[in-house]
This record gives structure tokens, sequence and C-alpha cells, in this order.
């Protein structure tokens, strides 16, 4: 094992956590306390549509969950364009890691201009299988990341970023124990906690609900 490959899954070893998948079928949902569910994390929130929008959907997604890709590379495009883009919802996306890899994927993704996340996730997500599953990930994740503009220095400057990673796993955290997430993808819909990778009617039915 090489130095770098050490040092960077010891920079990512806080982000390990339970493995869990979501299962292709939505759980039930429940209700939490949104006005805490609403109150942002550390790292502030990244989120698209408008704040007045009548719904507000909160993801919480790894970047290494098999079903979390599905759900950006088949329900995202028509959920962006037929609620996102049309005012009728606002959608927050929150960092739930369930590995060391997917921890470094959001830093890498936070680390990015502030205008380009969105773009880096859907990037990720849509490439998953060519830098989360492979051998040598680290090195997997630098050759990926140098395509989104990344040099080797500021990849490793934001892995090894102890602040960004300690914020990371706060968000993750505060999912699971007030929230209780537990898997990856799990939505929260006007504060309604439903689970797995819907489609876009699925979706859909659980936005006209609420409208």
């Amino acid at each position: 094992m090489t130095q770098n490959r050490r040092q960077f899954l010891k920079t990512t070893a806080l982000a390990t956590a339970a493995f869990g998948l979501a299962g292709s079928l939505p759980a039930l949902a429940q209700s939490v306390n949104v006005d805490e569910l609403m109150k942002p994390g550390p790292l502030g929130e990244k989120a698209l549509g408008d704040e007045n929008a009548p719904v507000t959907i909160i993801e919480y997604a790894s970047m290494t969950c098999g079903h979390c890709a599905s759900f950006h590379k088949r329900t995202w495009p028509d959920l962006k364009k037929e609620y996102i883009e049309t005012g009728k919802v606002r959608f927050v996306f929150r960092e739930f890691p369930l590995d060391p890899v997917a921890a470094a994927a959001f830093m890498l993704a936070r680390c990015a201009p502030q205008d380009k996340y969105f773009e880096i996730v859907d990037t990720l997500f849509e490439n998953q299988r060519s830098w989360a599953f492979t051998d040598n990930p680290y090195q997997s994740m630098l050759d990926f990341s140098k395509q989104i503009g990344f040099t080797q220095e500021s990849f490793e400057e934001c892995l090894t970023n102890q602040g960004l990673l300690d914020a990371v796993n706060a968000v993750k955290d505060r999912g699971a124990n007030e929230f209780g997430v537990n898997s990856t993808p799990t939505f929260f819909i006007n504060g309604e906690r439903v689970s797995g990778a819907l489609s876009i009617e699925e979706m859909g039915k659980l936005i006209e609900e609420n409208l």
C-alpha cells in the first residue's frame, strides 16, 4: 500500500458508518420536526430552486450508493425539469457518506467552486463505477478529479482538510441521530421521510399531494 493510499484512507477514516443500502422500493413516509430539519448544517445548504417553493425536498445521499446513482441518473433530470425549474420544489442535497470513499467525493464537491457543486455531484454519480469501485480508489479519484479541474496539489489539500471532513460527518451524524436516516437515498418531502430510489412517478405523486 502506498503512502498516498494510506493517507487517503486515514484522512477519510472518520467517515466510516454502518453500511446499509436502501431498497429500490420506497419505505412508508414518517414525519420529523420540520423546524429542526430545515436548519442548515455546519457547511451551509446546497440547494436548487425557489426558496419560497411550496414543496421542499431534502435528500440524504452517499456518493458510493448505487441506488442514489440510479435516482440521480433516472429521476433527477425529470424532477429538475418538471418541478424545480418550474418553481414548485426547492431541492436540498445533504451528505450522508456510507464509507471513506464517499466522504472523499463529497469533500471534492465542496472544494469546487460553489456554482459547480451540483454539476460535480451529477458527474460523480454518472461515472460512479469508474472511481468508486476500483482496486485503487485513491488513484481513481485523483484521475477523475483532474478531469473536473483539480490538480494533484488541490486534490490532496482538499482531502487532508480535517475541518471539512468533520463537517461532512456532522451532517451525516445529525441526519442519523435527529432525523432517523439509516439508509440512502432518504428524502424528506415537506418533512415526510421516505426512503428508496423513487421513480419520477412516485416522487411526482408525493409532490402533488403537497401542492
